[in-house]
C-alpha cells in the first residue's frame, strides 16, 4: 500500500454565516457548525483515501466560543492517524470578524471514517508518511485515542 503525506489532503472550506444558520438564540446553531465539520473532514478522508469514505465516529466535538451571525467560518481538516481501513481527521473551527480581522478559535473536533471497496465493504487506506514533529505527535495521540476508542467499544 502507498504512503501519502498529511499536506496531499489537507482541506479548507470557508462559509459566510447567514441568518438561515441562526438558533434561537441568535448564534450560528452547533448542527450548523457539526455538518460543516463532518464536510470538511469527508473531504480530508477521501482524498486521502481516493476512495468512497463514511464516517463512522465523532470522537469529540469541543465548541469553545459562540459563532456569530456575519462571521465567516474556516474550517481546516487534516489526517492526524490512519488505521488499515479508518482516517482520524482533526478539524479547526475559527471564526473571523470581517470588519475587524478578529479571529476566534471556536470548535475543534475529531471524525473517524472507514473507507470503502466497491462492495461497500471496508478497504485499506494508504499509509501516512509522517514528515514534521508534530506529525508524528499528532499520530501517536491519534493512535492512543484509537486505542481507547476500540477498548470502550469492547474491541480489545
Amino acid at each position: 500500500m502507498v504512503s501519502k503525506p498529511v499536506s496531499a489532503s489537507e482541506t479548507q472550506l470557508n462559509q459566510f454565516m447567514n441568518p438561515e444558520h441562526a438558533n434561537s438564540l441568535g448564534n450560528v446553531h452547533g448542527g450548523v457548525i457539526l455538518k460543516l465539520c463532518d464536510e470538511c473532514s469527508g473531504i480530508v478522508a477521501a482524498r486521502h483515501a481516493r476512495r468512497p469514505s463514511v464516517t463512522v465516529a465523532i470522537d469529540s466535538m469541543t465548541f469553545h466560543e459562540p459563532v456569530r451571525l456575519g462571521q465567516l467560518l474556516n474550517l481546516r481538516g487534516r489526517i492526524t492517524y490512519v488505521g488499515r481501513t479508518s482516517m482520524e481527521v482533526q478539524v479547526r473551527v475559527e471564526a473571523e470578524n470581517l470588519l475587524t480581522g478578529e479571529i476566534t478559535h471556536t470548535n475543534s473536533a475529531y471524525f473517524i471514517y472507514v473507507a470503502l471497496d466497491e462492495n461497500g465493504l471496508p478497504t485499506e487506506v494508504p499509509r501516512l508518511t509522517l514528515t514534521t514533529d508534530a506529525e508524528r505527535r499528532r499520530f501517536a495521540e491519534g493512535q492512543e485515542r484509537q486505542r481507547l476508542r476500540l477498548e470502550r467499544a469492547g474491541r480489545i
